[in-house]
């Protein structure tokens, strides 16, 4: 799915957080924003989840064919579009395993513990085997197949990322929007995540969009990015096009990788 945005604008009183912004994402890719924090990413971002509804301007998923319009709907209409986002903190149930946060994320799925299923109807109950056997491939996608049964607070800051991305795959998100996946993230888990966002566009089709301050992932991972400053695009191109003109005007920051794991 070909994710859009046309002339979005959102002001918050004197402060311009989006100013015409027109960008496109495409299936099969990896898009990267780029730019210093109160760029306007967080509020495009915002905006295209229906979070936050832009004062002018269209969101629109579709195809070269047509498209539906977003601008408006709230986000969990949003979400049964196919258009999944990653918070910046993962946002995981404490309290459930890492596959019981995975089978939320399913449609249709039959409670918040998927596996309390034994005094359910014949029907309700195979659609929780289901589930869960979905759950337990999209969590060995992500590489925490041994994980499962771990109770989610019990997991590191970058396993609780892969299983909230696990749980986006379990949605059927055909878009991904993903703030920051690397950051707070241990050098060596945060490489294996940004193989996993390649992944994702290369084998899955997923339109992947992310918001990422650490050049170096951006280069190895992204096809397109967008610069934003003040709440506008002002670059556009591929990641050596822009990411050379950046370092050049002294804009470019190479975020450090924190040390949880």
């Amino acid at each position: 799915m070909i994710l859009r945005t046309h002339n979005l604008s959102k002001h918050f009183g004197g402060v311009v957080a989006l100013d015409d912004v027109s960008v496109e994402f495409h299936p099969g890719s990896v898009t990267a924003l780029v730019g210093s924090n109160g760029a306007g990413k967080s509020t495009l971002f915002s905006a295209m989840t229906g979070l936050l509804v832009p004062d002018r301007g269209e969101v629109e998923l579709g195809d070269d064919r047509g498209g539906i319009r977003l601008t408006g709907l709230p986000p969990h209409v949003v979400a049964r579009h196919g258009v999944g986002i990653l918070f910046q903190d993962a946002r995981v149930f404490g309290k459930l395993t890492a596959l019981e946060n995975v089978a939320v994320g399913a449609p249709s799925q039959p409670g918040e513990r998927p596996l309390r299923s034994l005094f359910r109807r014949a029907g309700a109950a195979a659609r929780d085997r289901e589930v869960m056997e979905l759950a337990r491939q999209h969590l060995a996608f992500v590489g925490l197949a041994g994980k499962g049964h771990v109770w989610a607070e019990h997991l590191s800051y970058g396993e609780q990322k892969l299983v909230a991305i696990a749980r986006l795959l379990a949605a059927d998100a055909r878009v991904l929007l993903l703030d920051e996946p690397t950051s707070g993230v241990h050098a060596d888990r945060a490489g294996a995540l940004s193989e996993l966002v390649r992944q994702l566009a290369d084998d899955h089709d997923r339109t992947v969009v992310m918001i990422e301050h650490n050049y170096d992932v951006v280069a190895r991972v992204s096809d397109r990015v967008y610069r934003m400053d003040a709440g506008r695009v002002t670059a556009s191109g591929s990641p050596r096009e822009v990411l050379n003109s950046g370092r050049q005007g002294g804009a470019c920051r190479v975020a450090q990788f924190g040390s949880t794991t």
